[in-house]
């Protein structure tokens, strides 16, 4: 991180600072006292403050108890941001933020010194997180921005200060918190409505601007294609080879080298490796040529239709497992959306079908499912699961967070092998 003088640090954050001795900056912040290292600074969130002499025991620099957790970390994060000469992408979306991220910090990395956001680090604690890892020489900063009310991500906006904004895409999520897909748009336009005059917006086709002192790149169909278990995307006149296979992620690929080509990186060929972040389409092999995909970190209408079409690509004419959860905040519309993901199912032709959460029972009133709980019961399912699987089975495990699906994905992974 780009070192802050403790001074500044109680300048800028109310509250008790308690400083190790003969400390004088610090070169980095968590919020997790087992995460310390040598310099850092210690912001308690939360119950945090239990936990301030086990970071000073594990070299802190100091540690810092709040009034306000959210506005100290915006506030040092600001201070970072405004001392680096890093260029700031964010990335918002009702889907593919991550993925949009992970692979955008892949191109990016192969010739500019990057910091990307770690995971999910996308909410008030995440954003300036990643932004408290600039250091001196980097020269990208790539932060994910959520988005669960009007207002988060001007907010996050106000001291990320992205000078390239990324709209994945737009769609029914988190309706439960702001009412209407239009409210998502609306709420999802506070990024480009921070960008600074000659910024650049990458949206989707169809996404509303207002704004004519930015540049505007409106992402279209990817023309992509799989070469050598890789997906090479057409950009302009050229073809960019991308360590992945989805063909979902061909879109979040076309949107990332859209967003390079603002920050002025060259494209080349490749291939360009690409760590994706856990839990987003994890492929493991199974036994008789099978395949287990763990998309398990969240689910709604758009990536649930995209992830349960992958699995049919995938399959190519194998028998398929479709392994679901609820779609988490969809509001009063849920069971609707609910039952058109049943018929999604039914049109696919997907082979079996297990579902677990109260939600989930609107799939079975389109779909036919070998097994459903109303409750999380993990094991239950994951016991149905291996009952019925066979060799050379092709496996999606899929739900919203609260479903925890990742444990059913990681028991069958560790049975089956």
């Amino acid at each position: 991180m780009i070192p802050l003088g403790l001074d500044d640090v109680a300048r800028l954050c109310a509250g008790r600072l308690h400083r190790a001795r003969e400390a004088r900056e610090v070169t980095g912040v968590q919020i997790d006292s087992r995460r310390i290292c040598a310099g850092d600074l210690f912001v308690a969130v939360g119950r945090g403050s239990a936990f301030v002499e086990d970071a000073l025991e594990r070299g802190a620099a100091a540690a810092l108890v709040p009034d306000d957790a959210h506005r100290a970390l915006g506030a040092l994060a600001g201070e970072v941001r405004s001392r680096s000469r890093a260029q700031v992408v964010g990335i918002t979306g009702s889907t593919g933020k991550t993925s949009t991220k992970d692979l955008l910090a892949a191109v990016c990395s192969r010739q500019r010194a990057t910091v990307a956001a770690e995971a999910s680090y996308n909410n008030e604690l995440g954003v300036p997180l990643t932004l408290c890892r600039l250091e001196p020489d980097t020269e990208v900063c790539i932060v994910e921005l959520a988005m669960r009310g009007a207002g988060q991500i001007a907010q996050l906006c106000s001291f990320a200060r992205p000078e390239v904004g990324i709209v994945t895409n737009v769609g029914p999520a988190h309706l439960e918190l702001v009412g209407t897909v239009e409210d998502v748009v609306r709420a999802k336009s506070e990024l480009v409505e921070a960008l600074p005059p000659a910024g650049t917006a990458v949206v989707p086709e169809g996404f509303p601007v207002g704004r004519t002192d930015i540049e505007v790149v409106r992402v279209g169909e990817p023309d992509a294609r799989i070469v050598d278990g890789r997906t090479a995307v057409r950009i302009g006149d050229q073809e960019v080879e991308l360590a992945f296979t989805a063909r979902y992620q061909a879109r979040n690929a076309l949107t990332a080298l859209h967003a390079a080509g603002a920050l002025g990186i060259p494209l080349d060929r490749g291939p360009i490796d690409v760590a994706f972040s856990p839990w987003r389409g994890e492929e493991i092999d199974l036994p008789g040529g099978g395949l287990l995909v763990n998309d398990a970190y969240n689910a709604n209408p758009i990536s649930m239709r995209a992830a349960l079409e992958d699995l049919v690509d995938r399959a190519d004419g194998r028998r398929t497992v479709a392994v679901l959860g609820d779609m988490a905040e969809l509001g009063a519309e849920g069971p609707r959306y609910h039952r058109e993901i049943g018929r999604l199912i039914r049109e696919l032709g997907i082979d079996a079908v297990f579902a677990t959460g109260p939600l989930s029972e609107a799939y079975a009133d389109s779909a036919p499912i070998v097994w459903w709980s109303g409750e999380h019961d993990l094991d239950a399912l994951a016991d149905a699961v291996q009952a019925e699987l066979r060799p050379g089975d092709c496996v999606l495990v899929k739900g919203s967070r609260a479903a925890g699906l990742e444990a059913v994905a990681d028991r069958l992974a560790g049975v089956l092998h």
